[in-house]
């Protein structure tokens, strides 16, 4: 397919050294219409090839853009992290290796005079997060007059961060006439039609397979737990099975991951952690770390779950099931980048099994049972199952006796005492053990 594109000869040599042959399906579907200065609307599974399929017509088309800009970026493509950042740097500083063409990122957890000096050099593109960007056009730093290119990579994830207004801002702040593309995992994102209705003109829809699908590469298991004490006992069981491979563990919490980076280093593992409180050099160091294989364990937060690029993580282990099924897949796809197999396995309780089957229902996945030689869990499921696969709770029969002194919720007994209703300080009625899912704290 490339071969019948009319490339710049500076880009087809970058693609040379990158020694890029075959398109994946996202390229093939994006890079045409992208050519043709068309808005679209992106769905793929992560590591499907999706931040090259964007890139590769965005360079060619600032290449023969006639005439160049004079002041301000001529292509921003917004990011909802600042690891998803330094990966779309990497990749657009190597297509760019045989042209003038200059690309910066602009974050937050950098110094913000020098990001402005870093506008002064006038870079072609600029790779930024909303919030950062936004503080930079309100204080005068950058223009977006010029802009001509407007991509929002992982747009849905954006979203789930709040930072709508922040991106609509930006668009605002740019031509009526640029090319906007926006990228995204999922496209069933509450507010994604809203945004791109207000951003895309005449969009073309590209959707590479089901956006709920999981990676066809990845094996699907569960290792049932008995407590979080064993968890930690199958945690550490597993680990030792990895030896030097890498493995990325995820956790809810950040004070989860930092302790199962301490366990960790307890069973002599060569471990890091990586969360959203570390500063932007130390995360860039512990990413680095993981990458060059001077570290075998990741344990991480979700912001490590989108925007992490290394090759060859061969496991990732959910200690923490994700809060839905869209977090599954971006934890997941982790692994087995680029059709390369990898694995997936999450450790769940009695508390966690109505999350599993929810997760296993929206991505219409049936997760395999695993168990390790004497670490095999006295749970093995609900006594009692729904249709659904999801724990059914007792209730008791009509017409069964009271016990002595019960009384309805909120009555009196037999002494004339009122009665005590659950969550009023007495003794909630008997439940399954499965309580209300947490709602996700920001940041972890």
């Amino acid at each position: 397919m490339l071969e019948q594109l009319e490339l710049d000869r500076r880009l087809r040599l970058a693609l040379d050294t990158l020694a890029f042959s075959e398109p994946t399906p996202v390229q093939l579907e994006v890079i045409p219409p992208a050519l043709q200065g068309r808005d679209l609307l992106v769905s793929a599974e992560t590591g499907s090839g999706k931040t090259l399929a964007y890139l590769l017509p965005l360079v060619q088309r600032l290449l023969t853009r006639q005439p160049p800009a004079a002041d301000g970026p001529g292509a921003l493509i917004l990011v909802p992290t600042r690891e998803l950042a330094r990966q779309v740097l990497k990749q657009c500083r190597a297509l760019l290796a045989k042209t003038p063409l200059q690309v910066y990122a602009i974050t937050g957890g950098a110094d913000f005079r020098y990001q402005q000096s870093l506008f002064r050099k006038n870079p072609e593109i600029v790779v930024a997060t909303p919030g950062r960007l936004l503080e930079h056009c309100q204080r005068n730093s950058v223009s977006l007059d010029s802009l001509q290119e407007l991509v929002l990579d992982e747009a849905d994830r954006m979203l789930d961060l709040g930072l709508r207004d922040d991106v609509l801002q930006i668009a605002a702040a740019s031509p009526p006439d640029r090319q906007v593309v926006m990228v995204s995992a999922t496209l069933e994102q509450r507010d994604l039609g809203s945004v791109s209705r207000a951003l895309l003109k005449t969009p073309q829809t590209i959707a590479i397979g089901s956006s709920r699908a999981p990676h066809s590469s990845i094996t699907h298991r569960v290792v049932l737990a008995d407590s979080p004490q064993h968890k930690d006992e199958l945690l550490l069981a597993l680990l030792a099975q990895q030896g030097r491979r890498r493995s990325l563990v995820f956790a809810n919490k950040r004070s989860t991951a930092t302790r199962l980076e301490s366990l960790a280093r307890s069973g002599q593992l060569r471990c890091a952690c990586l969360h959203g409180e570390l500063s932007t050099e130390e995360r860039r160091r512990v990413v680095d770390l993981f990458r060059e294989g001077k570290i075998d364990v990741l344990c991480a937060s979700d912001v490590a779950a989108r925007g992490l690029d290394i090759p060859d993580i061969d496991l990732v282990i959910n200690y923490d099931l994700p809060h839905s099924g869209d977090d599954y897949l971006h934890r997941t796809g982790r692994s087995g980048r680029a059709g390369a197999a990898g694995a997936a396995l999450s450790l769940v309780t009695a508390r966690d099994w109505n999350l599993m089957i929810s997760i296993q229902r929206y991505l219409k996945l049936d997760f395999q049972r695993h168990a390790l030689p004497g670490l095999k869990a006295r749970f093995s499921g609900p006594k009692k199952l729904k249709s659904s696969g999801k724990a059914a709770g007792s209730k008791k029969k009509k017409g069964a006796k009271k016990p002595a002194g019960a009384t309805a919720a909120g009555g009196k007994g037999r002494r004339g005492k009122p009665g005590k209703r659950a969550g009023d300080g007495g003794q909630a009625t008997a439940n399954d053990g499965f309580g209300p899912l947490m709602k996700k704290k920001p940041g972890s």
